[in-house]
């Protein structure tokens, strides 16, 4: 049967047996300052510590060091996790159990709509100053039907595909960006058959997971699991996941074009350092992760093209809990961390692609290019791969949970090779009875 709210938090307040303590001292202090611009945006004179939990590759690193120097009496403080899915599970346990949280809690696009059901356990962060900041369906992805916005829009995802030049060029391949682009061709199976190409004269993988191309195919569908209204579609009925499902796992294994690594395990990342893969699908705040695991590896480039047409992949928010003893200083932090100026120098730090409509307008993004990525023009390209997605699909409550038993299934078939493609699907078809009935 379906999960209601009580036993959701229930479950998660047993995933953690010890609750974090807030790192925040000092007493009531008040924000004077305006919401996002180059300027400080001010403090009281009581020294107090702000906790910003993110995950992956935000660049705040430098942000935070400048908003402290804006603001001598704040302390603030980055906690990141390896990965969305520690960071999501951490904020589940501690939102269950009422304490422990940052004063900011970043939350990844995909578990916002199971969010958004507890809007009372976060700061309402309406503010008409900020109205028209962000692109309007971002706006609406962290916007509860009854008008209560729990987040500030951080990165988007626009997709390109980011290749290996050198291994391309070992293979007798195109290695132009434009030359790139127009040999990966405008659908998945031209992407699938250039894999085919390659793999004919390599012996490195085609792409890295299944599971991220999937990722890539399912977020272009509108209704890839659910009803407009968050009803389930019935997994045992949902042909279009179905069939995604098998075209992945037929390139992926039957064709032999993955070399078979589930995203963010250990394997994949020691996979940049030693030749693992030619091509990944290439969100903008991948950008940042691909140059962190292949520091030293040249050859890393990135095509102004994406197969099916346009895609997003992630982005996320600032959330602020209502357990923050210091709710209006953090939603001001929130407030500044994702203004265009601050989104911007973000982007140029870590390739995490701007959601607000001034920073996309912005000569200076436009303008960017990126040295890893062999001078790559990294602005303009994901500009336009921004400008190529139609809209964004619908992801509700159980988006997730649905999500997540589909990449199960292509993880025990690709990954463990456990299953084949028929039985690992019944065993996401088992796990959907028993969530859903």
């Amino acid at each position: 049967m379906r999960t209601s709210k009580g036993s959701w938090l229930g479950a998660t307040a047993g995933m953690a047996g010890v609750a974090l303590v807030l790192s925040a001292c000092g007493g009531d202090s008040t924000t004077d300052g305006d919401n996002g611009g180059g300027d400080s945006t001010g403090g009281g004179d009581e020294p107090i510590t702000l906790t910003v939990a993110t995950f992956n590759e935000f660049g705040y690193e430098g942000l935070i060091e400048e908003y402290m120097e804006l603001n001598p009496n704040i302390t603030v403080q980055q906690k990141k996790a390896a990965t969305s899915n520690e960071a999501r599970d951490n904020l589940n346990t501690r939102l269950a159990a009422g304490s422990g949280l940052s004063d900011i809690e970043a939350a990844e696009v995909d578990w916002m709509p199971e969010l958004m059901q507890y809007s009372d356990r976060f700061v309402d962060l309406t503010d008409p100053e900020l109205e028209g900041r962000w692109l309007d369906w971002k706006v609406e992805q962290a916007t509860t039907p009854d008008g209560i916005l729990i987040g500030y829009g951080t990165d988007i995802g626009p997709e390109g595909v980011c290749y290996r030049a050198d291994l391309f060029e070992a293979a007798g391949l195109p290695t132009d960006r434009a030359e790139v682009a127009e040999f990966l061709g405008e659908s998945w199976e031209d992407y699938f058959a250039a894999g085919d190409q390659f793999v004919a004269n390599s012996d490195t993988a085609w792409f890295d997971s299944g599971g991220a191309i999937y990722q890539g195919m399912i977020n272009q569908v509108t209704n890839a699991y659910e009803e407009l209204d968050g009803t389930p579609i019935p997994l045992a009925e949902n042909t279009v996941a179905r069939e995604t499902y098998d075209a992945v796992l037929d390139a992926a294994v039957t064709r032999g074009l993955s070399a078979g690594f589930a995203q963010w395990s250990e394997d994949w990342t020691n996979a940049f350092q030693n030749d693992g893969f030619a091509t990944m699908l290439c969100p903008g705040w991948m950008l940042g992760v691909i140059e962190g695991n292949a520091a030293g590896v040249e050859g890393w480039d990135i095509a102004d093209t994406f197969p099916g047409g346009g895609g997003n992949w992630g982005g996320s928010f600032l959330t602020v809990p209502t357990q923050s003893p210091y709710p209006e200083e953090a939603k001001a932090l929130a407030a500044w961390l994702t203004a265009p100026e601050q989104q911007i120098k973000a982007f140029v730090a870590k390739g995490t692609f701007p959601s607000q409509v001034e920073a996309l307008e912005s000569d200076e993004l436009l303008g960017q290019t990126n040295a890893f990525f062999n001078d790559a023009p990294t602005g303009e390209i994901l500009a336009n791969r921004a400008k190529a997605i139609p809209e964004a699909p619908f992801k509700g409550p159980n988006y997730f949970a649905i999500q997540q038993m589909v990449s199960d299934a292509i993880n025990r078939v690709e990954v463990d090779n456990t299953d084949d493609a028929d039985s690992s699907w019944d065993k996401a078809l088992q796990s959907f009875s028993e969530l859903f009935g």
